[in-house]
């Protein structure tokens, strides 16, 4: 079972960090290659410790739906958010934050099992791996651009009232 683990180094303080992790609003920004948008549970603002939301997008062509909910939640430590339905046959996401010199550590952690026994073991060697990477290096530069940028007040207020 393959594990993701990426660091962002972000110039802004663990609360910013931690809420736009949570962000519905801004992973739908972050996943416009994908054209990801929530379609059922909490569909915007910041998700919270019990909460499910499902996920449409298209991957390798394919539209795909995934259901995740927050089993943990330790503001503004760490939260997890675990598949619930879908085409994977379990993952686990685990975001970390930690202050360090001034700005904020974000660990992620994705582990995840694919289906289909070797099959599913050839295409995360191939394509699926890479691919996650590939997507929580972006939805990561996103939530640092918009911390470090300071306009996160403004857009909090519409998350939180969504």
């Amino acid at each position: 079972m393959p594990v993701i683990v990426l660091q962002t180094q972000i110039s802004a303080d663990i609360e910013t960090v931690f809420d736009l992790s949570r962000s519905i609003d801004l992973h739908v920004q972050s996943t416009s290659k994908t054209n990801e948008k929530a379609v059922a549970g909490r569909t915007s603002g910041l998700i919270e410790l019990g909460e499910t939301v499902t996920w449409e997008a298209t991957h390798f062509f394919i539209r795909q739906r995934l259901t995740v909910k927050i089993t943990q939640l330790d503001r503004p430590n760490h939260f997890r958010d675990s598949m619930v339905s879908g085409v994977f046959k379990r993952f686990d996401h685990d975001h970390r934050f930690q202050t360090v010199d001034g700005g904020t550590q974000m660990t992620d952690r994705f582990d995840f099992t694919s289906p289909l026994g070797i099959l599913g073991h050839i295409a995360n060697t191939l394509l699926v791996t890479r691919h996650l990477r590939n997507l929580l290096q972006t939805r990561n530069k996103m939530i640092q651009s918009v911390a470090e940028s300071g306009d996160f007040q403004a857009s909090a207020a519409t998350q939180c009232s969504s």
